[in-house]
Formats: C-alpha cells, sequence, structure tokens
C-alpha cells in the first residue's frame, strides 16, 4: 500500500510540474519604446525597426573589435539560439547593435559572426550604417543602457545586457548576457519568456 501511495504521489509531483510548465505566463518587467531606426545588415540589406516588428527579438550591444565582453555574449546568444531551435521555435530574430560602426563594416559583422558559427544565421541582424553619436544616444533613450566611445583607446564601453522586444517593438524584459559572478545567463528564462510572446503573437 505504501508503495502503491509513494508512486501516486510521484505521478502527482510530475503531472503539477508539467503543467507549471505549459501554463507558463510571461511578466514584463520594463516598457521601453524602440525609437525609429534605418541602418545597414550585415548582408549589406536595409533594417529599420518596422521590419522588425511582428516577430519578438533579442537584442544586444557589441563590436567586433572586443577584446572583453562581446566574445562571450555572442556565445551565449549562440547557445539561446541553439535552445530556440530544438524547442521548434521559428518566428524570431536575434539583433546585434554594433557600438563601433566606424570600424564594424558588414563584412566585418559576417566575419566575426561566422567565428560563433550559428544554428541559422538567417535569423541574425548584425547592424551598423550609422555614427557614433547616434547608437549612443539610441541606446540611451530606446534601451535605458549607455553607450560610450573612449577617448584615444578602440574599445566602447557598453553592458552586457539582453533586451527581450515584443512583436510591437518595446522591450520588455532584460537579462545579464554574459554571467558574471553570481549573476549567471537565465538561458531557460529567455527561452520561456521568447516562447511565451511567440504563443500569444499567434493567438491575435
Amino acid at each position: 500500500m505504501k508503495k502503491k501511495n509513494l508512486v501516486l504521489a510521484f505521478v502527482l509531483i510530475i503531472a503539477t510540474v508539467l503543467s507549471a510548465c505549459s501554463n507558463y505566463q510571461f511578466k514584463p518587467t520594463t516598457n521601453f519604446e524602440i525609437g525609429d531606426f534605418t541602418v545597414t545588415d550585415q548582408r549589406n540589406e536595409e533594417v529599420t525597426l518596422e521590419s522588425l516588428k511582428g516577430e519578438p527579438w533579442l537584442a544586444m550591444f557589441i563590436f567586433t573589435n572586443c577584446t572583453s565582453i562581446c566574445p562571450p555574449m555572442t556565445q551565449n546568444m549562440k547557445l539561446i539560439q541553439d535552445k530556440l531551435e530544438e524547442e521548434g521555435l521559428e518566428q524570431y530574430k536575434i539583433v546585434a547593435f554594433s557600438v563601433d560602426p566606424t570600424y564594424d563594416t558588414p563584412e566585418r559583422l559576417t566575419e566575426y559572426l561566422n567565428r560563433f558559427n550559428p544554428s541559422n544565421e538567417s535569423k541574425w541582424y548584425m547592424l551598423t550604417g550609422y555614427n557614433q553619436k547616434f547608437i549612443e544616444q539610441f541606446a540611451r533613450n530606446s534601451f535605458k543602457t549607455p553607450v560610450q566611445a573612449i577617448e584615444g583607446d578602440d574599445q566602447v564601453i557598453h553592458a552586457d545586457t539582453f533586451f527581450l522586444v515584443d512583436e510591437k517593438g518595446v522591450a520588455v524584459k532584460n537579462y545579464s548576457g554574459n554571467g558574471g559572478i553570481g549573476d549567471e545567463v537565465p538561458f531557460d528564462t529567455i527561452v520561456s519568456d521568447m516562447e511565451a510572446l511567440i504563443k500569444e503573437r499567434l493567438k491575435n
């Protein structure tokens, strides 16, 4: 009898966990409306805020000559995409704004992205084609995040944050993108949040 009760209890626990997973509720924590832009991606194609709308996207700020956080951030974003693809999620984009647009040509951005061997390159938009003043103001005004060139240095100050933008062009949540000490990258949460936004879009 005890064994039967234990099995029943185990089944109920599993059922509760699965139910909780299937009923995951996305909760936005920010409400930053992204400003309009017209830029160029690594394919030398024009990208606008309007062209990105219609699907949720993950955004980050990086540059190809970065000697610190950009490579691990990009690798982490690649791992997130691997998980999205494993889940069969297709209606998403990944957007990387270069914070060193003078140096980061479309060709350099292509070469940089290829180092990470993304599972679906077509989902990536590596953006450039603007000046330094624009990206510093755009990052501050749209994403509430700092970007600052260092005078006399080839490095640029920026945060290691990933931003989740909904299909309407509103940044609704952000996450650690580098995973420093005591601040891990929440891979599973990001994937669950993206899945919730995709499902919500499909319902509407």
